[in-house]
């Protein structure tokens, strides 16, 4: 197992990298807009910005690089939690192995047919599952049957789950394997905090306790043939400029040793959880301000990532980042296994943490179709194999935006022929019009106009 996260470095490099000039913050903006990437030193530089105006053009150029590589586009999912037994005693976590209070809950296989029938009735058509971490084999056997599962579960009105990615505890390349004969989309897995301390008292007691096992997981996933990874880092933790940088270096790791870099990254906050201490009085606060930097950062740094939000953040922070940087959401989310058959029940007794977005799946959609983004339901990459170095020969220079385009506008028409609220269909029929009207070649304007019509018509999962 290799180590490549140096704590002193990545220390040593924000030391060196307080105060820039205007000029320097300048000329790394403009290398960022080549579309190319930033490296650790120059990512240290922009999180070092203080001046207001110099932040407004690091977000303005985060951006545009965002629109160049991904187009307006949102990609919407649920997770769905099966079970919150844990192993490990996380001290920011309401799993963690001593928290007396949690209600323990692992789902049925029933149970779980109808989580799924649930987010399926609300439009969903990507799932991340995820469960608290246990040794055994058979809590893992559990877990690929429930993928199997999930995949399985149909309903009406085109009711069916197109594409899962799973969290789950890190595995040896054997078990790795199995996720991948599972037809699982990415795997995702949080390294929480890349600052070594940290880590141990963060983590005392559990097979979580091993840093480096959990850090070369991504190793072993790219090894069993899983070509795209999710990482993140959990941030209030430590220092933010701290775990940019280790995110950074992680992707790089992953880049150059497997030509590869991280399918997305995830920059969830510190929300509260039930008997969870460092949730309730995180021991580094991240500001809205500086959670948006992060964000533009990290974009201009690792163009090519599709970078998640989840519902830990409130509806107008969540606004505010989609604009530099996010391209993919979780909507209508519940943490605590059963939740969404049970709605509010359970939330405070059985979840992972607090939410800061409650609203449902339509109101979201709703809402960001107001703000002009498209919601995507998008499945194709993962189902035409444009995974692993296939997606990125596209995504790096900017060529999966045209895919991502068109096979958004038909997902979001599915929903809202399907499920949309009436104030939901009529704002997002006036978008998707809008939508074709700007398409600027003829042929892919043709082929969108027939391919809506199609779906207009009672035709379902059609993509390019």
């Amino acid at each position: 197992m290799e180590e490549f996260i140096n704590d002193g470095d990545i220390i040593e490099l924000l030391d060196t990298s307080k105060n820039p000039s205007p000029s320097r913050v300048r000329e790394i903006i403009a290398r960022a807009g080549e579309l190319k990437g930033l490296g650790p030193e120059e990512a240290a530089v922009l999180l070092q910005v203080e001046d207001p105006e110099l932040n407004d053009e690091i977000c303005s150029a985060a951006h545009d690089i965002k629109n160049a590589i991904y187009g307006n586009r949102l990609v919407m999912f649920a997770p769905l939690y099966t079970s919150n037994y844990c192993s490990n005693n996380c001290l920011y976590c309401g799993f963690r192995r001593d928290n007396r209070t949690l209600k323990r809950v692992a789902l049925t296989n029933e149970e779980i047919a109808e989580e799924v029938r649930i987010l399926e009735s609300q439009g969903h058509k990507r799932l991340l599952m995820l469960c608290g971490e246990q040794k055994g084999r058979k809590a893992f056997d559990s877990f690929i049957e429930a993928i199997e599962i999930a995949y399985g579960t149909m309903t009406d009105r085109g009711g069916e789950i197109r594409r899962i990615n799973v969290e789950v505890a890190p595995q040896d390349i054997e078990g790795f394997k199995r996720l991948k004969q599972a037809n699982i989309g990415t795997y995702v897995l949080f390294q929480e905090t890349y600052h070594h301390d940290t880590y141990r008292i963060m983590h005392p007691a559990g097979q979580k306790a091993d840093y480096l096992w959990r850090l070369t997981a991504m190793d072993r996933a790219m090894e069993a043939g899983i070509d795209d990874v999710g990482i993140g880092a959990l941030f209030g933790l430590y220092d933010y400029k701290f775990e940019v940088l280790g995110l950074l270096s992680h992707a790089m790791h992953l880049d150059q040793k497997f030509g590869v870099g991280p399918h997305t990254i995830s920059v969830p906050r510190l929300e509260p959880a039930l008997n969870a201490p460092a949730a309730i009085k995180p021991p580094n606060p991240v500001s809205d301000a500086d959670f948006k930097r992060i964000v533009a950062v990290i974009r201009m740094a690792v163009p090519y990532t599709g970078m998640i939000l989840s519902t830990r953040e409130r509806p107008e922070v969540r606004r505010e980042v989609f604009k530099v940087g996010i391209s993919q959401i979780s909507a209508g989310s519940r943490t605590n296994p059963g939740g969404y058959h049970s709605g509010n029940e359970g939330m405070d007794d059985a979840a992972q943490f607090n939410l800061g977005d409650t609203r449902t799946l339509d109101e979201v959609i709703l809402d960001i179709s107001q703000e002009g983004h498209i919601p995507s339901f998008c499945t194709a990459c993962y189902r035409l194999g444009r995974t692993g170095k296939d997606f990125m020969d596209l995504a790096k220079p900017g060529l999966i935006r045209k895919f991502c385009r068109t096979n958004a506008i038909m997902t979001y028409q599915e929903y809202l022929s399907d499920y949309a609220s009436e104030e939901t269909k009529r704002v997002g029929e006036e978008l998707v019009r809008r939508l074709i009207k700007k398409t600027k070649k003829a042929g892919t304007r043709k082929l969108l106009e027939e391919r809506l019509a199609r779906i207009k018509n009672g035709e379902r999962d059609l993509y390019i």
